[in-house]
């Protein structure tokens, strides 16, 4: 079965992706741009930093979390997807 991508997180509207560790982090930013992601300015994933909330969009832009946003995971209104169990899960 194919490896699941950050494109198919995201395909269905904004998705919140829970990164806890730098290693994490630093392979979410990797896999984004390798799939063609870009910050809404145009930056590489991999020119910034990780945060421990990012967002992921589906026109292809990703973006940090601000306080509205943290609240609408916190009380379960937004879809909140722990990145490490995502891409760890297994398939089929």
């Amino acid at each position: 079965m194919a490896q699941r991508t950050i494109r198919g997180m995201a395909e269905n509207g904004k998705t919140y992706v829970y990164l806890n560790s730098e290693e994490i982090g630093n392979k979410f930013l990797q896999m984004a741009e390798h799939e063609g992601f870009t910050f809404d300015d145009g930056v590489k994933p991999t020119g910034r930093h990780y945060s421990d909330m990012m967002a992921v969009n589906s026109d292809g832009t990703i973006n940090y979390v601000g306080a509205i946003g943290r609240m609408a995971v916190g009380s379960g209104k937004a879809k909140r997807v722990d990145f490490e169990k995502y891409i760890n899960e297994e398939q089929g």
